[in-house]
């Protein structure tokens, strides 16, 4: 490892210690990018690395909210902007009772390399609450996000900062901070958030965008090893919005999900999530807000497994983490390598601890392609919804999907270039790293460095 990118890894563990989850980040990221520190010194010489461990802005505050007793409680907003060398902050905003500064910062940094590789001119940024959607009801979920957005409203923009939805913010959410936006600024620059309402400048193609991206990556991955996407049988984690969309275009193309999961445990169905009634009843599970992955299995008459994750399960092909962060660990893994799978696709942010990722591209019969590549689609058609909102455009569903085919496929053709340029063949995960920390670098290096 070049010296100076072991020297401020150790430096963050030391520093960052009491931020686990950002600090696994930062290890990730910068241990792939050692050919490219080599050959440029001048990274060394303007402090790149360190300048871009430390975000630009953070900001911090106080969200209290009525429910609808009438009794007061305080939740913690966050809003991480980490780097606008490329474009307006950009990344989205998560309502989970997990959440915390760490795992904000993690998500900021990740997200800059992210909106780095998705070609287009977009920084990176993160943010939310510790508030807990589940259970509330429709009001108390408007108070909050009116509040929420008091303490936010001055730091974005279209041209400063445009967040989007995550886990546990969606159209309805972003509605009513958008509405928020709107009495609160006296104003109607839609680009401020995106992921809103068609109704209201959002885009046609949202909903779909990250779980389309996802298999149009995993296309590309298979076409570079001339195996036919027809026929794979892919194991999926989650049920929400992302993994929704996995499941709809898989079937789309001849392949099918035989697992979802969720806090409850998985379900394995052999005939696939692949027909309208199943997929359909992933959104009634979703906006049922019970939140258990069981019910598919009551439904359908299929295996459901308690408290197990769907890495174990034998007679897949490939691997796509859609839930959370952390989601595979060592012990996973190992159940991964040992059923011979041989494609491992990440879609969630981080899904993969450290130790377990590297043991899986240890791994020379698996192909691992990284998250930060092929979740791009969400942030892209969210970063398409900011142009259609400056030029006062709609385009529909085909012409978002259009874009978001040709973005993907650029993504996965730039970080196969960067690893096979700097002698590291087809690794994916480094050439991701690669390819969107020279953007970055480079950006930042070009506007002095006071930036």
């Amino acid at each position: 490892m070049n010296k100076y990118v072991e020297r401020v890894i150790n430096e963050v563990k030391v520093k960052y210690a009491t931020e686990p989850e950002f600090v696994q980040t930062v290890e990730e990221v910068y241990s792939s990018v050692s050919p490219l520190i080599d050959a440029h010194p001048e990274y060394e010489e303007n402090a790149i690395l360190e300048r871009m461990v430390i975000p630009e802005r953070v900001v911090m505050f106080r969200v209290p909210w009525e429910d609808d007793q009438g009794n007061l409680h305080v939740n913690t907003g966050y809003r991480v902007q980490y780097n606008s060398a490329i474009g307006p902050y950009k990344g989205g905003l998560r309502f989970a009772p997990s959440v915390n500064m760490s795992i904000i910062k993690f998500l900021g940094f990740e997200q800059t390399f992210k909106d780095a590789l998705s070609t287009l001119p977009i920084g990176g940024a993160k943010g939310g609450s510790d508030f807990d959607p589940n259970g509330k009801s429709d009001k108390e979920v408007q108070r909050f996000c009116a509040s929420f957005m008091q303490g936010l409203f001055r730091f974005i923009g279209p041209d400063v900062d445009c967040p989007a939805g995550d886990l546990g913010v969606g159209a309805r959410e972003i509605g009513y901070m958008f509405g928020a936006w709107r009495r609160l600024t006296a104003s109607y620059a839609n680009g401020a958030l995106s992921g809103k309402d068609p109704l209201f400048g959002g885009s046609a193609f949202r909903p779909e965008a990250t779980g389309f991206g996802a298999v149009y990556y995993l296309q590309e991955v298979l076409k570079h090893e001339n195996d036919p996407i027809e026929g794979k049988r892919v194991a999926v984690a989650g049920f929400g919005n992302v993994s929704w969309g996995v499941c709809r275009k898989l079937a789309e193309l001849g392949a099918k999900a035989v697992t979802l999961s969720g806090p409850d445990g998985y379900i394995y169905d052999p005939d696939g999530i692949t027909t309208q009634e199943k997929i359909d009843y992933m959104l009634e599970m979703r906006a049922s807000g019970r939140n258990k992955v069981q019910d598919y299995a009551d439904k359908f008459g299929v295996q459901f497994f308690p408290g197990q994750k769907p890495w174990g399960q034998k007679d897949v092909d490939i691997i796509m983490p859609c839930a959370t962060q952390n989601d595979v660990n060592m012990d996973e893994a190992k159940k991964i390598v040992a059923n011979g799978v041989k494609y491992y696709i990440e879609v969630a942010n981080m899904p993969t601890t450290n130790d377990a990722l590297r043991f899986l591209m240890d791994q020379k019969n698996m192909i691992v392609a990284p998250s930060k590549a092929v979740n791009c689609g969400g942030v892209s058609v969210s970063a398409l919804e900011m142009s259609q909102n400056s030029e006062r455009l709609f385009w529909d569903g085909e012409e978002v999907d259009k874009w978001l085919h040709k973005i993907m496929k650029g993504i996965h053709d730039s970080t196969a270039a960067a690893a096979e340029r700097y002698g590291l063949g087809y690794n994916l995960v480094a050439g991701a790293n690669l390819a969107s920390v020279e953007k970055v670098a480079d950006a930042m290096i070009k506007q002095g460095r006071a930036f």
